[in-house]
Order: structure tokens, then C-alpha cells, then sequence
């Protein structure tokens, strides 16, 4: 008898497709897999990705080779940066003998701070989503940095006798950039025009720091998003930005948001 491996199985993916059907997009989504991804300073930050992958698909083929998407990923062995993210989608187009395809990587990303006054190191999260697509049109590349952040409310401020009331943001900025815009790099504009930035760890000097600095620094989420906008508009690297943020209120049971979206 012949071995399992070796008995001819048919390929119905490979037959011939007949409903004249254009699928844009077919693959694997929410392929969990680890990371290592090439820090700006040329470090290595260890990760795990939550993976999206795709490609276009003629209408007369049946289907795709759903294993090849896995097999490229596994392939991948480097520290993820920019050239390897762009090289990572051509070889997956390639692979799947496709002519359009999009990859999504959805990660936490840690950076080491240092506290404002003591100086004592720590690691602060940041949520990430790396998005690579090429099409007829060309390969378009985008980086999604959700940065934790301090905001205090100028009406608070101006109006109370003391004290004003503060809360934890988030920044989120994407980016489609000419040339790499680094994770670092669009993190430390999120929270440069926050009232302050937050830290992993803080001794008591720092907390003073830090509460001083936001009491000083009072924004509305439209003065966040107004800032980051000017300072993405002003980056002739940038050709394309969102900025959002939202203030998780503390004296409200509700968020308040707002967005800047524009195309150079």
C-alpha cells in the first residue's frame, strides 16, 4: 500500500472558477504570532503580533492556499523594521502568485523611559498596528501608535479656586509617511502635546513633577489633536495623518473625543 503522503488528493482550490467573481481580499485573519520588531535605536523588542493577511484573488480561481500565508510569516526570522516589513508583503504576493495584498500586525510595543526627576527606569506600553498593501495603484504603508497620556481641563482650572480635574487619554495617530516614521517617534509627539506624558514607574519627586507639569500644561482633546495636527502638517515626510484622542472623564461617565483627519 501506498503511504498517506504519497496517495494522489485532489486540489479542488485549483479548479477553475467559473461565476466570473473578483474576491479583493481572502486569507487568514487573527493569526496570533510572535514578534521581534527593530526598535529605533537598533535594539530588539520582543512581541506578540495578532497577524492579518491577504491578496486578491482572479475570478477564475476557486481558491487560495490558505497554508502558504502561514508558511510566509514562519518564514520570517529577522527583526521586523520597515524594509523588512515591505519585503514581507512581496514575498506573500509572491507566494500566492497574487498581484494585490495587505498584511496587518496588531501589537502591544514597550519603551524604556526614565522618570522626570529620579530617573528610575521602566517599560510603558504602547498599542501598535503596522499595515502594508500593494495594489495596481502602488504599496501604501502606515503606522498606528496609541499612546497613554495626561490631560487637564483648562475650564477646571480657570474656574476652581483650587485644583483642577485630570484624566487619562489616549493618542492615536496613524501615519503614511514617505520615508519610516519610527514607533518612538510618533509616540513622542503624542505625548510632547499632552498636558504630560505617563510612566510605568514614579517615585514621589516624580509624582510632583508630573502633577505640576499637567496643572501647567492645560488641553481639551481639540487642543491634543489641534497640536499633533500642526506638527504632522509641518513633517514633509508626512503625506497623510489622523490624529484622535480621547479623554476617559474623570467627573463624567462618558469619554470625550475628537479627530483631525488629512491628506497632503
Amino acid at each position: 500500500m501506498n503511504a498517506p503522503e504519497k496517495l494522489p488528493l485532489p486540489d479542488i482550490q485549483s479548479v477553475v472558477d467559473r461565476r466570473n467573481v473578483y474576491i479583493n481580499r481572502v486569507g487568514v485573519k487573527s493569526l496570533v504570532h510572535p514578534l521581534r520588531v527593530r526598535a529605533a535605536d537598533g535594539s530588539v523588542v520582543s512581541t506578540v503580533a495578532t497577524v492579518d493577511m491577504t491578496v486578491g484573488l482572479p475570478p477564475e480561481v476557486k481558491g487560495t492556499h490558505m497554508s502558504r500565508f502561514v508558511e510566509v510569516l514562519q518564514d520570517h526570522h529577522d527583526a521586523l523594521d520597515a524594509a523588512g516589513f515591505a519585503a514581507l508583503l512581496e514575498r506573500m504576493i509572491s507566494r500566492l502568485d497574487a498581484r494585490s495584498g495587505m498584511i496587518e500586525m496588531r501589537f502591544p510595543y514597550f519603551i524604556r523611559k526614565r522618570a522626570p526627576v529620579s530617573g528610575v527606569e521602566s517599560l510603558l506600553d504602547y498599542k501598535v498596528v503596522l499595515r502594508a498593501e500593494l495594489d495596481a495603484a502602488g504599496a501604501v504603508f502606515t503606522t498606528r501608535v496609541s499612546a497613554p497620556a495626561t490631560s487637564l481641563c483648562p475650564c477646571s482650572k480657570e474656574i476652581s479656586e483650587y485644583g483642577a480635574h485630570n484624566q487619562r487619554s489616549e493618542i492615536t495617530i496613524t501615519v503614511e509617511a514617505d520615508s519610516a516614521l519610527t514607533i518612538e517617534a510618533i509616540a513622542g509627539i503624542a505625548e510632547q502635546e499632552a498636558s504630560c506624558e505617563v510612566y510605568g514607574l514614579l517615585k514621589r519627586p516624580d509624582e510632583k513633577w508630573v502633577t505640576e507639569r499637567a496643572y501647567d500644561n492645560p488641553k481639551f482633546v481639540e487642543d491634543l489633536v489641534r497640536d499633533i495636527a500642526l506638527r504632522l502638517d509641518a513633517d514633509a515626510r508626512v503625506r497623510r495623518f489622523t490624529v484622535e484622542a480621547e479623554n476617559f472623564e474623570s467627573i463624567h461617565n462618558h469619554s470625550a473625543y475628537a479627530l483631525v483627519e488629512r491628506a497632503k
